[in-house]
């Protein structure tokens, strides 16, 4: 498989040398970061609308707080980068993007 040379292109890169099933669908999370905290509640309240499984993780002495969201599908370029693109454009005027993503992984 072939992805671009971004930041998101290299984490595909590096799950495909992990063995990572493409073809069956899993959870994938998105996190959401803000300039400031707490995030404004009408941020919150579109997420949760758009992404129900949308859930605030208060900030700790290990991490700033953001907000986290799943979507299960499979896990495709496309799908990470719109997922991110349209989840900016969101929260943009909250202050808020999302440039993070993970999965647990699967080997085949």
């Amino acid at each position: 498989m072939n992805w671009p040379n971004d930041a998101d292109g290299d984490v595909f890169r590096r799950i495909q040398r992990s063995n990572f099933n493409f073809e069956t669908p899993c959870l994938v999370d998105f996190d959401v970061d803000f300039q400031e905290w707490p995030p404004h509640s009408e941020a919150i309240r579109i997420l949760e609308r758009e992404y129900p499984s949308a859930k605030v993780y208060e900030p700790s002495s290990d991490f700033n707080g953001y907000v986290q969201f799943q979507i299960y599908g499979l896990v495709t370029y496309e799908l990470v980068v719109r997922t991110q693109e349209h989840v900016t454009k969101l929260m943009g005027p909250f202050g808020g993007v999302c440039e993070a993503w993970g999965i647990l992984h699967q080997p085949k």
